[in-house]
């Protein structure tokens, strides 16, 4: 169970990142969520495609997954008579990768206050940009 925004952060599991959800969490799904998040009325099948750089079938698998998961809709229709598919972020989809993407966030802010704390520590013994230098 992940910690709450009311509970204090400790030094336990500080780095286990519970909320990075392994069904998001994958190159594929990040576009394709991301498409759908930056389009709430939805993307036709082609345009995702192009977008995220798939595959026809890698998209229909990806797109599965995350349909079976309830985070999002693919309608299948016609225009005329050439068929069309239209995918939309389904309002738990967006709530799951909104909290997503709050642990990211997080992720990356404990990255940059390590990566301050160690050119801070470097600086203190003379380097201060935090690159390599000679012993001397």
């Amino acid at each position: 169970m992940g910690r709450t925004r009311s509970e204090p952060e400790t030094d336990a599991a500080r780095y286990a990142y519970d909320g990075l959800d392994r069904v998001l969490h994958e190159k594929a799904r990040l576009g394709i969520l991301t498409s759908l998040l930056s389009n709430p009325d939805g993307l036709a099948f082609n345009d995702l495609k192009s977008l995220c750089a798939l595959t026809d079938g890698n998209l229909s698998r990806h797109l599965r997954v995350l349909e079976e998961e309830g985070l999002l809709m693919v309608e299948k229709g016609f225009d005329g008579r050439k068929p069309k598919t239209h995918c939309r972020m389904t309002a738990l989809g967006r709530q799951r990768f909104l909290a997503y993407l709050e642990v990211l966030e997080r992720v990356v802010r404990d990255a940059l206050t390590a990566r301050r704390e160690r050119s801070a520590v470097k600086a203190r013994k003379g380097n201060p940009d935090g690159s390599w230098a000679p012993a001397t």
